[in-house]
């Protein structure tokens, strides 16, 4: 296993791991901040490691340059659009789950 096909795997694990864990977070979550939290974890983390992996594939090429630049644009948009929607629920009356603490 060459340098570049290790690294690929690592990257693609990872992000493959944050998908699984952000997804079961999604599913397990109490109320709709957390919920959104669990999201925004998943596409910012887990998709940027999984377009990183691909890039190390894909070499210097216009295919990783391509990739770069929708990494970027998941970078920006995702936490933009997490908390635009919390801040809407937040204006709509939606209120967190707050546990007593013990």
């Amino acid at each position: 296993m060459s340098l570049q096909e290790a690294i690929t795997l690592a990257l693609l694990s990872a992000g493959g791991f944050f998908c699984i864990v952000g997804a079961v977070g999604l599913l397990r979550m109490p109320d709709f901040f957390t919920r959104t939290h669990a999201a925004s974890v998943i596409e910012t983390l887990g998709a940027g490691l999984i377009l990183a992996g691909l890039a190390v594939q894909a070499g210097w090429t216009i295919a990783a340059a391509k990739l770069a630049i929708l990494a970027l644009l998941i970078l920006l948009a995702s936490p933009t659009a997490t908390h635009a929607l919390a801040k809407a629920a937040r204006e709509r009356g939606v209120e967190a789950r707050v546990e007593d603490e013990r």
